[in-house]
């Protein structure tokens, strides 16, 4: 499978970076690496055309400059591409999460993580602050929900915490088979994994419920993922800018959830909620 990777340059490299990430995954491109002046953004060649990138805003806004360049990288170079770009990171002075050609480091949790195409390395921010997050809950014996999976990262901190019983879910056929994968790295034995949207939770609830995936569908999917609850369980969303967090909170409230607290870095937000 070829991919072409467009690289972006924007000015003023934020908020416009972050919101140029969002537009293009909304459209079909499915990987991002930090660039120095904006973003390396990934979308398969037999997906993209001409059509798609006039549907992102920010190329057209007079507040901000984007420039890009694109190549084709062929479907045998792709590793080499990732590799080259994916550091290994840490997570409140416990975890680290890396590749299996990185070094083994002193933590106490090793997470194990070859994402290829798939989103979430614990680079950007909407993972990391869940990822922090899962170290101030309890997790143990718990029953865990990853929604939005990408490479199973999240699904794999919470089983290594202690968390007895993980389903994985992702509607994309790559992230599935990238947390498969990724279960294999990690011997996984507490999670499974689906393909689907939300429909594929069925009558399954949790204790824990973790949604890292753009506003529009987290608001659609909210009162399935209420339903999916246990009382007292937990709701942790993520994915969208700290300017949303008003109003995911009123629907989230809508649909009978509490607010308990809500975490930003940079531009991004991650809300915790309960059902009573």
């Amino acid at each position: 499978m070829d991919y072409l990777e467009f690289d972006f340059k924007v000015t003023p490299k934020q908020p416009w970076t972050d919101i140029l990430v969002t537009e293009l995954a909304e459209v079909g491109f499915e990987s991002f690496v930090e660039q120095p002046e904006g973003t390396q953004a990934y979308i398969q060649a037999n997906v993209f055309n001409e059509e798609t990138l006039k549907q992102i805003s920010v190329l057209s806004m007079p507040e901000v400059t984007v420039a890009y360049t694109q190549k084709i990288i062929p479907s045998q170079n792709w590793n080499e591409t990732w590799e080259s770009a994916f550091e290994p990171i840490e997570i409140n002075e416990k975890c680290w999460i890396r590749a299996p050609f990185h070094s083994v480091d002193n933590r106490p949790y090793d997470v194990l993580i070859s994402p290829q195409m798939a989103f979430g390395t614990g680079h950007h921010e909407t993972t990391f602050l869940i990822s922090q997050t899962l170290f101030n809950i309890p997790l143990k014996n718990k029953t865990v929900l990853d929604m939005g999976c990408g490479t199973g990262v999240l699904a794999l901190l919470a089983e290594k915490l202690g968390a007895l019983n993980v389903l994985a879910i992702d509607i994309d056929e790559y992230a599935y088979e990238n947390t498969v994968l990724n279960l294999s790295l990690n011997e996984s034995k507490n999670i499974t994994v689906k393909k689907g949207d939300a429909s594929a939770i069925g009558n399954q609830q949790f204790e824990i419920i973790i949604a890292n995936i753009n506003k529009n569908i987290l608001m659609n999917d909210l009162q399935t993922y209420a339903q999916a609850m246990l009382p007292k369980a937990q709701l942790f969303l993520s994915g969208f800018f700290k300017t949303d967090v008003e109003e995911l909170t009123y629907c989230a409230q809508k649909v009978g959830l509490q607010f308990v607290n809500s975490v930003q870095k940079n531009d991004w937000a991650m809300i915790q909620l309960q059902k009573p």
